[in-house]
Order: C-alpha cells, then sequence, then structure tokens
C-alpha cells in the first residue's frame, strides 16, 4: 500500500511540473508569435495634384503606390516646409514581422499639406531609397 502511494504522489508531482513546464512554453510561444513592428520610409508612384485651392482651404494630394507584400500598412506622411514655397513630403509604412500573403498591395492616401499661401509651391516626394518625385500646385 505504501508502494502504491508513492508511485500515486510521484504521478501526481510529475503531472504538475509538466503542466508548469506547458505553461512556461505555451507563454514563450505566444510571445514569439506577436509580431513586432518598424516604421520605415516608402516611395510613391504618383502623385495627383488636384487644383482650385485658395489661401483659406486646406490644400492636399492623393499619393498612390504599391506595398511589396500584405505585412506592409500604412503610417502616414511627414510635411516638411522647408520655406514658404518649398516643401517636402516622406511618407512612412509600418511592416508587420511575421506570415505575409505574398502579393502586390495597391494604395491610395489623402496627404494633406494645410493652409498655403498665394502662389506656386513645389511640393518634393522623397523615397526610400534616396530618389524623389516633385509636383508643383498653385494656391488662388
Amino acid at each position: 500500500m505504501k508502494t502504491t502511494f508513492k508511485s500515486t504522489a510521484r504521478s501526481f508531482a510529475l503531472a504538475a511540473l509538466l503542466v508548469g513546464f506547458a505553461g512556461t512554453a505555451s507563454a514563450k510561444i505566444q510571445t514569439m508569435a506577436s509580431p513586432d513592428t518598424k516604421d520605415i520610409a516608402i516611395g510613391l508612384n504618383d502623385v495627383f495634384v488636384p487644383g482650385g485651392f485658395d489661401s483659406e482651404a486646406d490644400a492636399y494630394v492623393v499619393a498612390s503606390g504599391l506595398f511589396p507584400n500584405g505585412c506592409y500598412s500604412w503610417k502616414g506622411a511627414n510635411v516638411k516646409k522647408v520655406d514658404e514655397f518649398n516643401h517636402e513630403v516622406q511618407s512612412f509604412a509600418t511592416v508587420s514581422q511575421g506570415l505575409c500573403i505574398m502579393v502586390l498591395v495597391p494604395f491610395n492616401k489623402e496627404i494633406r499639406l494645410g493652409k498655403l499661401s498665394t502662389g506656386t509651391h513645389n511640393l518634393k516626394f522623397l523615397n526610400g531609397d534616396g530618389t524623389f518625385m516633385q509636383k508643383t500646385m498653385t494656391i488662388e
């Protein structure tokens, strides 16, 4: 009878130990499965510059491009005013690490430039690789 009790006690202790390890392993797997993200500068394929803005309205442009896969999502754009009529725009995407659908994903996003002075503005859209695209916008 004594050996059966010891054997049962050992079985319970072993089961408790295995459950503890399984819980720790499960937590590590969940931590590894949660995707890390990072923000990167992206290039644009084209920018549409609508007309008809005046100095009282918020000006905007519509940027379009292709993300290389499904892990990319639009983050936003930084608009830097170099001087009164020259502006630099840098677009960013958030990239999640993990399994991604491997197809090109098109996007069209509105980029707000704010209120601009009357005149012709030069807009320089910077890509992540050092190249840029230049457009002009006339504010009435």
